[in-house]
């Protein structure tokens, strides 16, 4: 029932959940004792009185920020406040950019946020609204972790670099941290997917599912889900874009345009075409259709159909073939093979939603 503690003795089995993909947790996976005293954030009740499983999560969700928060200022003090303060530049400025990104940022929303959920006295609504209230706040995590692909690239060359490298453990032993730099570097881009999930905890577990609390712990999974989503959406945009450069640098006899005037990379995948002996790569960008040949580790180029020009025919008769074709040139069909029903769906639906988009893109306004 709502708000009953899970069922078992020793550790429960969300409390390992909750700390593993974040390394923000004490090493028992449970909380210890601050300043040598055992936590008692939940008011007066009788020394053997358990704490719930909401009041679990909240401690949860405070404590790890506090972890993280203490993380985040091993990074800029103990690391980028001492290239700053540095009489020899031991990093080029380019370097430090790509290598901490926004991380000052981050620590500061991460403090505010920390004294914040420090103010509210385990009170799982309290918590859900400090969420609410910094939701535009978020928006800098989008930042971090788009730069995330760059701060690893520029690690990875400082530490080829005996001088730097040398700096860095040095820094790591300073710290006595266990993990080296990238292990902390990586902390933001883990915690801010991390929030929603802590908060749909405290929902899941909710006395009551009504009500002005309950809204309010709803609304933060709503915005902290968004802002996940968003990030998660950037990331794959990111990684689609990297993927097309690719693409481009593979690409042989190509004499059109830069590929990324064609928008963003949709699919991509190898069919067995008809009346065609080797297998054709086909790749869809939001406004075109590449029809390409392996050739080793390269792409010939064959064909290209503009979307605003595609034409889909789904067989009938096969339940793994559609055809695609140029609505000009109806006879110079592409009868593609999939390999599986599953395939099949997701390329035929792309398609016809991209022909649908670059369709009414061309229909000139009063004929609409």
């Amino acid at each position: 029932a709502p708000g009953e503690e899970p069922p078992g003795d020793g550790p429960e089995p969300w409390v390992g959940g909750l700390h593993n993909s974040n390394n923000n947790a004490s090493p028992a996976g449970r909380l210890g004792p601050r300043n040598g005293r055992p936590f008692s954030p939940f008011g007066a009740r009788a020394p053997s009185a358990e704490p719930s499983y909401v009041e679990r999560v909240v401690l949860e969700i405070v404590e790890s920020e506090r972890t993280y928060a203490r993380d985040l200022r091993s990074i800029v003090e103990g690391y980028l406040g001492k290239i700053i303060d540095a009489e020899e530049p031991l990093l080029r400025p380019e370097q430090v950019s790509a290598l901490f990104g926004n991380i000052e940022d981050i620590y500061e929303l991460s403090s505010n946020l920390l004294q914040n959920l420090d103010s509210c006295d385990n009170d799982p609504a309290a918590v859900a609204v400090c969420f609410v209230t910094r939701s535009q706040e978020f928006d800098i995590y989008t930042q971090y972790c788009n730069n995330y692909p760059n701060s690893v690239a520029a690690l990875t060359e400082c530490m080829r670099n005996k001088q730097q490298a040398k700096f860095f453990r040095e820094c790591q032993e300073q710290m006595r941290h266990a993990l080296p730099l990238g292990a902390y570097l990586l902390k933001p881009v883990q915690r801010i997917l991390k929030y929603h999930l802590l908060l749909q905890e405290i929902a899941k577990h909710f006395e009551h599912k009504s009500g002005d609390d309950y809204e309010v712990v709803v609304e933060a999974i709503d915005t902290m889900t968004c802002v996940a989503w968003y990030i998660n959406d950037m990331k794959r945009k990111h990684e689609h874009a990297i993927r097309q450069q690719e693409i481009q640098s593979l690409l042989l006899n190509w004499k059109g345009p830069d590929l990324t005037t064609y928008g963003e990379l949709v699919l991509e995948g190898t069919f067995r075409v008809h009346r065609v002996r080797n297998e054709r790569a086909f790749f869809l960008f939001d406004k075109a259709l590449l029809i390409t040949k392996r050739r080793g580790d390269h792409y010939v180029y064959k064909n290209h159909i503009p979307c605003s020009s595609l034409m889909l025919i789904e067989s009938t008769r096969d339940s793994l073939c559609f055809s695609v074709a140029h609505y000009k040139h109806i006879k110079q069909q592409y009868s593609l093979q999939a390999k599986s029903a599953e395939e099949k769906r997701v390329w035929t639906h792309h398609i016809k939603r991209l022909i649908l988009e670059n369709h009414h893109a061309i229909i000139p306004q009063k004929v609409r």
